[in-house]
């Protein structure tokens, strides 16, 4: 067969897609909204690694404050900044506080001058949050009068809630870990993170497992209106095609309505990207600019659509008899076979049983290995469902009227049924399999803090001028606090620099000291020494208490900043104290402790207070009242929320990702279904509008058109759980990770996808209940 031929033909059906009135139209359009609903999917996530792409350059332009000794000395090219983010409920706020020393002090991306002392400039979102009423308790924490926003160009989202506000006197709190000085702004020597290869397999795999549904989705709309175009197709076998040339007309008609989808696709992806700029999703929003998709992948998509429709057209008739009077399809069909579609399963996992065991220590799992064998097992999936629903329906047995329509007409066209939920199947199957894997290697992302939150729920870091028991009163009374205990903190060296022997000195009240030590008798004005504390191994906190023996507050070291090296001499009366581990700062606290009347003021400026704050979380708002009063108390004090674990960022942008990534999709399964939904009450329009003529009532269609669905998605969900706890434990195995199975994400998973299901047979009802009517059955 030339190739003009195949042109000549195919391009014959794709004039029939437009030139076939109403029916052609109609047809050619749902097929397109639903290749376009998928192809727009498909380009947001060719643009996903460009987005995140630039997200991390505008991250790394405007960084700031590393962790580096070569920092520049005062000039008038040089700027200070101050870390001073916040937190508003759940939400992070991105501050800095600037003080310029210098005409030639650097501008930060986005501002194109610096706010004076008393202003800030605010991101858009920010701005609107804080002029809204949502945001009054924030603004008490930012006063200073807004005098611009920041550009574009100086923030990674358009949701991004951050600010720059002017200051001054921040020179003396250089060194504090979060006040630096610079003279430019990013990053130039990034380190790489190192390549984990989990984390590596966990990408791969979760780009797999979103992109297969919408894969299948695109298979299956190309495939709307199939009996109908059929049925037409029979006319042209009247006017002398054989069968061969019917089948590449309707290959070629089918391609119509994908080139089609592809302009819809388009439209949608614009529509989209614009709307992007207004959305958040699990803390992520970026600016339309972003989503640009790559060339290379967006042209793969232009080509590959079309050809995956006249594919699966070809496909799809191999078993259909197209003759002169009539399409053979509705005499019983031969059972379809069993032995090929388990094939791709058993495929899928022998390509991956040779990373088994393989760990980290094996090196890069694989991609093309990993990447063949999950899409196997998925694609598994939607060759194995058409089957089981075929096996199943045929085996069913009588019932109510509602029943017996829904059970006939899935055994007439269990394949259709199928279709209509692969997608389904494919999307929960892989869920599963990703919440198996995530579970199971989340030990190895997520560590203790050390931090117990039932003793304290907050903590404040205070700067060295800040008087601590001041401080404490005002949080005291603060709306929602039970318990303050508050305490000063610093380190003392045995020398003035290249301290030998250093431990740590703490100053509390007796309550806070035995929230930390354990104390036989405390008084105002008494000096305690801890032995045995962890934190002092090596150390004999004992030997350094001897009574007259002069210490040195933050001692110097070689290569390291200059201390204030503050002398203290030890009284006399030192009373001995043991540890306390793990309370308030997770760690079993050494060194001295001292009452503050036994603290000489000369030693103040070496130490830095912090404040642990047990709260009444019931109290509406209870963190950000804290956070005001520390905003209050001073600028640079830093308010943080305990947890008792936390992730490792990589791992958590993992899951973020998926997460941004399965809404996404799940969009996509619902609008798809609710389309293949109207596309099937279309076609049936004329058999629903002859049952109402002879009096079946529209309650019984109803319930018949919901356990038309809601047998194939029972029995899709079965499947999907198999072979997703399959997928899910051999992943496991190849990571080397105890398998293990979380039913409460399983079944969370798999009601999420009834749910779905639910939810667009709700849909439409409305549309169902107008097609059944008498009326229908006029004709022209």
């Amino acid at each position: 067969m030339s190739a003009r031929r195949w042109a000549a033909d195919l391009g014959m059906g794709f004039r029939f897609a437009f030139t076939g009135g109403r029916e052609g139209w109609t047809r050619a359009l749902l097929t397109a909204v639903g290749v376009g609903l998928g192809v727009a999917l498909l380009l947001l996530t060719t643009a996903i690694p460009t987005a995140l792409a630039v997200r991390h350059e505008r991250e790394a332009a405007r960084t700031d404050i590393t962790f580096t000794d070569d920092r520049p000395a005062k000039g008038d090219d040089t700027l200070i900044v101050a870390n001073v983010d916040t937190d508003f409920r759940e939400e992070t706020v991105r501050g800095r506080a600037l003080e310029v020393e210098g005409p030639r002090a650097p501008l930060p991306p986005g501002v194109d001058r610096f706010p004076a002392p008393g202003e800030m400039m605010v991101s858009p979102a920010l701005k609107e949050l804080l002029e809204s009423d949502s945001g009054t308790l924030l603004r008490k924490r930012l006063p200073e009068r807004i005098s611009g926003t920041i550009a574009e160009s100086g923030l990674i989202g358009s949701q991004e809630l951050a600010f720059f506000r002017g200051a001054d006197d921040l020179a003396p709190h250089i060194d504090s870990g979060r006040i630096v000085r610079i003279d430019h702004f990013g990053d130039p020597d990034p380190v790489p993170a190192d390549a984990d290869p989990v984390l590596l397999l966990l990408v791969l795999v979760v780009f797999v497992v979103l992109l297969m549904p919408v894969a299948v989705f695109i298979a299956a709309a190309v495939r709307f209106g199939g009996e109908r175009r059929d049925r037409r197709l029979a006319a042209l076998r009247l006017v002398g095609s054989d069968g061969r040339m019917t089948r590449r007309i309707a290959a070629g008609e089918a391609m119509a309505g994908a080139v089609l989808g592809l302009l819809f696709g388009a439209g949608f992806f614009m529509i989209g990207r614009q709307l992007a700029g207004t959305a958040e999703v699990y803390d992520i929003s970026v600016f339309p600019s972003y989503l640009n998709p790559s060339p290379v992948l967006a042209l793969l998509v232009a080509v590959a659509v079309p050809a995956a429709a006249v594919l699966v057209t070809l496909f799809a008739l191999r078993g259909v008899v197209i003759e002169p009077l009539g399409v053979v399809r509705t005499a019983k069909p031969a059972r379809r076979r069993l032995w090929w579609r388990l094939l791709l399963p058993v495929a899928g996992l022998a390509m991956l049983y040779p990373m088994v065991g393989q760990g980290r220590d094996g090196g890069d799992f694989n991609q093309y290995l990993v990447t063949g064998g999950v899409v196997l097992l998925l694609i598994g999936v939607t060759a194995l469902l058409p089957w089981i629903v075929e096996t199943v329906v045929a085996r069913l047995g009588s019932g109510g009227v509602a029943w017996q329509l829904a059970v006939r007409r899935l055994q007439l066209s269990s394949g259709t049924a199928a279709r209509m939920v692969n997608g389904i199947a494919v999307a929960v199957a892989g869920a599963i399999a990703l919440q198996m894997l995530f579970s199971g290697v989340d030990g190895d992302y997520t560590k203790s803090t050390g931090k117990d939150v039932a003793q304290a729920q907050m903590e404040v870091s205070l700067p060295s001028e800040v008087r601590v028991p001041d401080a404490a009163a005002k949080f005291r009374d603060t709306p929602g606090v039970r318990a303050v205990f508050s305490y000063s903190e610093g380190y003392a060296g045995d020398r003035r620099t290249d301290a030998e022997n250093s431990t740590m000195l703490t100053v509390g009240d007796c309550a806070s000291l035995r929230e930390i030590a354990t104390l036989s008798s405390c008084d105002d004005g008494d000096v305690f020494a801890v032995r045995g504390a962890e934190w002092d191994a090596g150390v004999d906190v004992m030997a350094l208490a001897k009574p007259g023996r002069t210490m040195y507050l933050d001692p110097s070291y070689e290569g390291g900043p200059k201390g204030l090296e503050l002398p203290w001499k030890v009284p006399s009366g030192v009373k001995e104290a043991a540890p306390r581990k793990g309370l308030l700062a997770g760690i079993d606290r050494g060194g001295f402790l001292i009452t503050p009347k036994a603290l000489p003021d000369s030693l103040a400026p070496a130490l830095d207070g912090h404040a642990y704050l047990r709260l009444d979380e019931s109290v509406p708002d209870v963190h950000e009242q804290v956070r005001n009063t520390a905003a209050a108390v001073d600028p640079l004090a830093y308010p943080m929320v305990w947890a008792a674990t936390e992730r490792t960022d990589r791992f958590e942008a993992i899951r973020t990702g998926l997460f941004v990534g399965a809404a996404c999709v799940l969009a996509l399964i619902g609008a798809s279904l609710l389309v293949s939904q109207l596309e099937q009450l279309r076609e049936r329009r004329k058999l629903l509008s002859s049952l109402v003529a002879f009096g079946t009532r529209r309650r019984t269609l109803s319930l018949s058109v919901l356990w038309q669905t809601a047998i194939p998605i029972a029995l899709g969900l079965v499947l999907a759980t198999a072979v997703g706890l399959t997928l899910g434990a051999v992943l496991l195995k190849m990571t080397n990770t105890r398998v293990s199975v979380d039913w409460s994400g399983v079944l969370a998973m798999t009601g999420i996808g009834a749910a779905v299901v639910l939810v667009v047979t709700l849909c439409s009802l409305p549309p169902l209940l107008r097609l059944m009517r008498p009326e229908g059955l006029r004709t022209e």
